[in-house]
């Protein structure tokens, strides 16, 4: 087991290799199999945890470029722990509710060789292999969308691609000024991520560095104004890749800041607290919105999925431990429904190959038990007490709420936005009488669909009902961060801040 990180990483794209090598008729239950595999393994590296130790576990390190303190560096603590598993559950997930027949083989291959990136992004604690998974991310995705989309997919997948390529080059000039500042420092290159989060950085510096970072995880969250190639990207891609662009890569971005700008610019990003929730703000209310003004239902989760990206970024941001807390298991609920959301989607325009809510109405009377899903799920989007969305969306608030209680109440009617929107849709689509004929044939979920299915609606009511085992490791990572960044802020402001907001008196 002291390369279970090596393996997680490695598996699915050295399977993917070997897919070629499988006969076409078969390639589906390959896939199924090497994603539960992967999945397990992600479940294996859980139990094996230890949750007291706020610390990297599993680390695995050896040299590749010594001469630039460049190496091979894998360790994971309670903030990237369960970003894994939520990469490796929804990747099966969208491979069991693969409904594309038209060259499968290749489509399956791509998301394995995409799961290989995800799990590398949050494994890796050297930053260029870092950077490297980072890149590679785009690839597959740009494929998925290019490939298998619709009529403008070409449009979206380079849209897609040239958005975050351009945050991607500011971060990697950022990335090379702070090998270079800890080369002056301490003589020697180095590129781990522990030693950049140690090493202390003037004020000046931290605002640009900062800057550089911040661009590169804004696109691809993506925050106000860089979010225009979202729905698009969502718009065209087939289901699975609207699933895992919602449900990990998205992640990538808002896992950047806690891993990168608050552990390492602790008083930029105290600094840049106001803009930072301003733009975060603008992102729930003005994409909620737009969300309310849609027709097409997938475009109805697109604007959606950014909006509930806002309240994660405010989380962020609060720089207290229920703050944080809370945006990465936001982050966590947020990938399980909105997935679920894009593949319900996925189920109705395989039927009606339409996405037009006036296309359908009085659906829960012909496919009960999809309507009952599409609830369940709707109702966690919404925030409802007692499912997954709830948690994470009142420890972000209440994080920020220390901050500023007024931008929290702004914040917070998003979520109001959000419920009239998402219950207009439900109303449209599922209830009164069957408005379009022919949908008075449509089956309901079959079994394949339900079994996709069915483990996001336990996800959504076990960790909405009893979120515990996955706060409580993700709670210790984040305090010994903000202990971090305590210790290692030197403006008065930002150490004031810190102290106040976390309750830790200041020592004499």
């Amino acid at each position: 087991m002291e390369s279970l990180l090596t393996l997680l990483v490695f598996f699915p794209a050295v399977a993917g290799i070997f897919g070629f090598m499988i006969e076409k008729k078969a390639i589906r239950a390959y896939g199924i199999a090497v994603t539960v595999i992967e999945f397990v393994l992600s479940l294996l590296l859980w139990i094996m945890f230890d949750s007291s130790n706020p610390g990297y576990q599993f680390i695995e390190k050896a040299p590749l470029i010594s001469d630039f303190g460049i190496n091979y560096f894998l360790g994971i603590d309670g903030i990237s722990l369960f970003l894994i598993i939520l990469s490796t559950f929804m990747t099966m997930i969208a491979v069991i509710g693969l409904t594309i027949k038209e060259d499968l083989k290749n489509l399956i291959i791509t998301i394995l060789i995409l799961e290989m990136t995800m799990v590398g992004v949050f494994a890796a604690l050297d930053v260029i292999l870092f950077y490297v998974f980072w890149e590679l991310s785009l690839v597959p995705m740009l494929y998925i969308i290019g490939a298998w989309g619709s009529n403008l997919r070409i449009y979206a997948a380079v849209k897609f691609f040239l958005y975050t390529f351009a945050g991607s080059l500011l971060m990697l000039i950022g990335i090379l000024y702070m090998a270079y500042l800890h080369h002056q420092m301490s003589g020697v290159w180095s590129f781990a991520i522990p030693d950049w989060q140690a090493m202390p950085i003037d004020f000046t510096t931290q605002l640009w560095l900062f800057g550089a970072f911040f661009i590169g995880f804004a696109i691809k969250v993506p925050m106000f104004p860089f979010h225009t190639w979202l729905p698009y990207a969502h718009g065209q891609a087939p289901t699975v890749g609207s699933v895992i662009l919602a449900a990990v890569l998205l992640k990538m971005g808002t896992y950047g800041f806690v891993r990168f700008s608050l552990p390492m610019f602790p008083d930029a990003s105290v600094y840049f607290i106001t803009p930072v929730a301003i733009i975060a703000i603008i992102m729930v209310i003005y994409t909620a919105m737009i969300a309310f003004a849609q027709e097409d239902m997938k475009q109805v989760i697109a604007y959606s999925s950014i909006s509930h990206m806002g309240i994660i970024v405010i989380g962020t941001f609060a720089m207290n431990a229920e703050g944080i807390t809370g945006s990465i298991f936001l982050m966590l609920s947020h990938g399980i429904v909105s997935g679920a959301l894009f593949m319900l989607v996925g189920v109705i325009y395989d039927r009606t190959h339409t996405k037009l809510m006036r296309e359908f109405g009085g659906l829960a009377s012909v496919m009960p038990r999809y309507a009952t899903i599409f609830g369940i799920m709707l109702m966690a989007s919404v925030g409802l007490p007692l499912t997954i969305g709830f948690v994470g969306e009142f420890l972000s608030l209440l994080g920020f709420y220390k901050i500023s209680p007024v931008m929290t109440a702004l914040a917070g009617t998003g979520i109001i936005i959000g419920a009239v929107y998402m219950l207009s849709l439900y109303k449209k689509s599922f209830f009164g009488p069957l408005t379009n004929p022919k949908n008075s044939q449509l089956k309901d979920l079959t079994p394949q669909e339900l079994t996709a299915l069915t483990p996001l609606v336990i996800m959504v009511v076990w960790l909405g009902v009893y979120p515990k085992p996955v706060l409580a490791p993700i709670d210790n990572s984040v305090k010994s961060m903000i202990v971090h960044m305590e210790q290692k802020a030197v403006t008065p402001e930002a150490k004031s801040l810190l102290v106040k907001a976390n309750s830790i008196k200041e020592a004499e």
